[in-house]
């Protein structure tokens, strides 16, 4: 079941649950009610029944259903098939004729981040989720200029041993050109089995550069720590379901060293759940908004709060850093906090993701992923396509990156 209808079941049933504990807050008066009444408000609670039930998509919105769709003749699709079997030169393979169709539908609503996933890509997608990517060569990639990029690469890993820098394009992979692939498929042909071997090409500076790379098992925990003097330096990875519970304990292990100022590294965090968002957020915010997503329908429209009597860090001196590549539940995060003036934002201006998505489940573990909402930060502000500018202003370019100069870490500790 996905998570947004099982909140809107919860919902419905806190209100049910409010609504009796309203109704026997004064059950000291027993009122009767007279016959002729109760056959007149039988009459109209059917009326008002028949009337819904035959108009729910229009209702639906307001009583947090979903609309009803009518289904789709694939009869025609159906055509298309007969005609390929019956001339193509060569077997088919029915169950990828199959998913490739399931994949082409949900691809036609022209939205980057709704696809269909098999059960397979369900699989590592839920693993990659949750920082579980098995044997890799340790670099963080994203698209760049039309073009899949090194963004930089993890220390003690295969690539920056090798000598794989920040800002190489992605070419090809064991001699397969790969320059033409989204940044998921790149991935995934980067990664397999530990101890096996890729041939990684990439064009730097106009020149081809090729590594035989050995796949290892990657380290890859979602916050970790540093300190600088009474300075705690905070890395948020991404937001997997233990993100919330290490940023805390991180918090207040730099509280407990003395700590008066923290830095909360958000660069190349590409997101991930918002109630991990919630969770760090409460960590400066005490029970206020953090985050409303609402659909153009108006069929889902949720409200998350931060917790209450959990900021440790409220009234403490914050700086977030940001990139390009901050998205989506980074971008929740930094966007509260700079709405409530809680934390000064350095770097770069972020990705710019503020829409929502939920997993579906599908039959045979399939799974869809598909936009429900955009989001809006506390002050009512949506910010896909647009990014969150920072207070200030501070680029790194690749050479920096690769020299392990760091412009926005300096501007932050100087702060």
């Amino acid at each position: 079941m996905a998570k947004q209808t099982a909140k809107r079941t919860n919902t419905s049933e806190n209100r049910k649950k409010s609504t009796r504990e309203l109704y026997y807050q004064s059950p000291a008066t027993e009122r009767t009610v007279p016959l002729t009444t109760t056959i007149i408000v039988g009459a109209i609670t059917l009326a008002i029944g028949l009337l819904v039930g035959l108009n729910w998509e229009q209702f639906a919105p307001y009583l947090g259903g979903k609309k009803a769709i009518a289904d789709i003749d694939f009869s025609s699709l159906n055509d298309v098939y007969k005609e390929l079997a019956s001339n193509y030169d060569g077997e088919l393979d029915r169950t990828k004729i199959i998913e490739e169709a399931k994949r082409g539908l949900v691809k036609a609503a022209g939205d980057t981040y709704t696809y269909y996933m098999t059960a397979t890509e369900a699989e590592e997608f839920k693993k990659d989720l949750n920082g579980d990517v098995g044997a890799g060569i340790g670099v963080e990639i994203g698209q760049r200029d039309g073009w899949v990029k090194v963004l930089r690469t993890t220390p003690d890993n295969p690539a920056r041993k090798a000598g794989v820098l920040a800002g190489d394009i992605i070419y090809k992979a064991d001699d397969e050109d790969i320059s033409t692939l989204t940044v998921d498929e790149v991935a995934k042909k980067l990664r397999g089995v530990a101890g096996t071997t890729v041939k990684l090409t990439v064009v730097r500076d106009g020149e081809e550069k090729s590594f035989e790379l050995k796949r290892e098992l990657i380290n890859n925990v979602s916050v970790y720590s540093e300190y600088k003097n009474k300075t705690a330096i905070i890395t948020i990875t991404r937001f997997d379901q233990d993100t919330g519970r290490l940023a805390r304990n991180a918090a207040q292990e730099a509280i407990n060293k003395g700590c008066d100022k923290f830095i909360i590294d958000l660069r190349g965090n590409g997101g991930g759940y918002v109630s991990a968002a919630k969770e760090v957020a409460s960590l400066w915010i005490d029970g206020k908004l953090v985050v409303e997503q609402k659909s153009s329908n108006g069929i889902y429209n949720e409200k998350t709060y931060a917790e209450s009597g959990k900021a440790i860090l409220s009234g403490r001196k914050t700086i977030v850093l940001t990139n390009g590549s901050t998205a989506s539940a980074s971008e929740i995060l930094a966007g509260a906090l700079k709405d409530y003036g809680f934390a000064t934002l350095i770097g770069e201006k972020t990705y710019g993701k503020g829409s929502v998505q939920s997993l579906e489940d599908l039959k045979g573990g399939e799974l869809l992923r598909v936009t429900i909402a955009k989001w809006y930060t506390p002050n009512g502000t949506n910010i896909d396509h647009e990014g969150i500018e920072p207070d200030k202003t501070v680029e790194r370019s690749f050479e920096q990156i690769n020299k392990n100069i760091d412009p926005q870490l300096d501007a932050a500790l100087k702060y």
